[in-house]
Order: C-alpha cells, then structure tokens, then sequence
C-alpha cells in the first residue's frame, strides 16, 4: 500500500502493529491486574498513548475525505491498518487471483499493431510494476527476454544484435529499455539519411 511507503517512523509501526492497548498495574491486594487510573500514568505511559495516537493520525491523514469517511468507526491504529488492506488489498485469495492475473498478462505481454514503441514500453513497465507490488519477483532475464521477444517483427534483427551483445541477465530492465531506444533512434536516423540521399539524387 502506498500507506507503507510512508511509515518511516519504526515506533509508529511498532505501535500500529501492537494495537490499542490498556494501561494497567497491579492490584496490591487482589495480586491481579487493572486498569491504571490516568492521575496514575507516568511519562512513559503517555508516551505509549500518544505513540498510538500519532500511528492513527499517520494513517487517517494520508486518506483522502471520501475514503476516511467509510473508515470512522475505527479507533485503533491496528484495526484501520488492517481494515485497509482487506479492502484496497484484499484476502489471500483475492492477491492471489490476481498474481495469477497478472502473471498471464505478462506471458501474453506482446506488441499491439499500430501501437508506438514509446507506448509500449510504457505499457510493459506499468505490468511489472504491478506484478513487483504484488510480490511477484522475475528474475531480470525473464522480464528482459520477455520484453526483446515481444517487439514488432521488424525489430528481429535489432533484438538478435543486443541478444548478441548484451547478456540480459545482467543488465535492468531500464538498461534494456536504453538500449531499444537507442536502437531505434539509430533506425530513425538510417531512415532520415536515406530519404535525404534519394533526395539529394533526384
């Protein structure tokens, strides 16, 4: 969740991990505990109070309006948290129907006709990122190879050179991505020099 990304705090994670919790002591008498009485609360307990408080304020803060308000009948900072996630995140199920999802869309991952190279690219990043947030981890080769091998027919001879030249699994994905446009600006220029050659004989 994009929540998570911004806990840096460790004491406000500790306390939304640990829940709403009661200040107790020790009944002298009965030898059981109870609740302590607030007039009775040391430094140290209003910390851990207001530790809560802070984890609950961090994450009702980073909602917006329209979602915060379906959200209100929570008081602890651990029950929100974990409300959240059943619902933006879903049950083990559900995150695991749509690794699956995700993994067929990424073995079925190909060039669209029409579609620019820009646009692909981009459509292949938007798909391993999802796959990444969702736990899914490739290894570099798979999603390199999985890239070079989806592009247009016309770029066969520009994929056998980099498979030639370059071991995908050394290189990252936005390595990979350098090279293709490189390759195609190349293509571009080769292009543009041709018709100025015709040009130029005419």
């Amino acid at each position: 969740m994009v929540i998570s990304a911004k806990m840096k705090d460790p004491k406000i994670w500790r306390s939304i991990l640990r829940g709403l919790f009661k200040i107790t002591t020790v009944d002298e008498k009965a030898k059981t505990m109870i609740e302590k009485k607030i007039e009775d609360y040391t430094d140290e307990d209003f910390e851990k109070l207001e530790e809560h408080d802070r984890a609950l304020s961090t994450i009702t803060m980073v909602l917006s309006p329209e979602i915060a308000q379906g959200f209100r009948e929570y008081t602890s900072a651990k029950d929100l948290w974990e409300a959240l996630i059943e619902v933006f995140e879903g049950s083990e199920d559900m995150r695991q129907s749509r690794q699956d999802l995700l993994r067929k869309k990424f073995n079925l991952f190909n060039h669209v006709l029409g579609e620019s190279l820009e646009v692909q690219l981009q459509r292949f990043i938007t798909l391993t990122t999802e796959m990444s947030t969702t736990g899914i981890n490739l290894s570099r080769s798979e999603i390199n190879k999985k890239l070079l091998n989806s592009l247009p027919r016309n770029w066969d001879m520009n994929v056998a050179v980099i498979k030639q030249t370059r071991d995908p699994s050394s290189l990252t994905l936005a390595e990979v991505m350098a090279t293709i446009k490189a390759c195609d600006m190349d293509d571009k220029q080769r292009e543009i020099n041709h018709v100025n050659s015709t040009l130029l004989r005419i």
